[in-house]
């Protein structure tokens, strides 16, 4: 199981976040999500939005650390990545 993270570098609601991905499944993704707390509502198309405070719980759970251009080329790789206006 691979699932990727990057740096907490995104603003909103008063906090910064980060993004949790899997370049193999949404399964694997979901599965990883729930075994370190994050709630359904957090998922956006191709990703969980994982708030700078839960960002060190992911990465001991096993979340590897890459950038951002890193995770989205994993998941474009993969065929997961989800951009707004394009049908999941």
């Amino acid at each position: 199981m691979t699932v990727y993270i990057d740096p907490p570098t995104w603003p909103g609601h008063g906090r910064m976040w980060s993004h949790l991905v899997s370049d193999v499944s949404f399964e694997e993704l979901h599965a990883f999500a729930a075994e370190i707390g994050c709630p359904a509502r957090a998922f956006e198309r191709d990703h969980y939005d994982v708030p700078d405070v839960r960002y060190a719980d992911a990465v001991r759970a096993g979340a590897v650390e890459v950038g951002s251009k890193e995770l989205v080329r994993r998941i474009t790789a993969a065929g997961l990545r989800r951009p707004k206006g394009r049908p999941a």
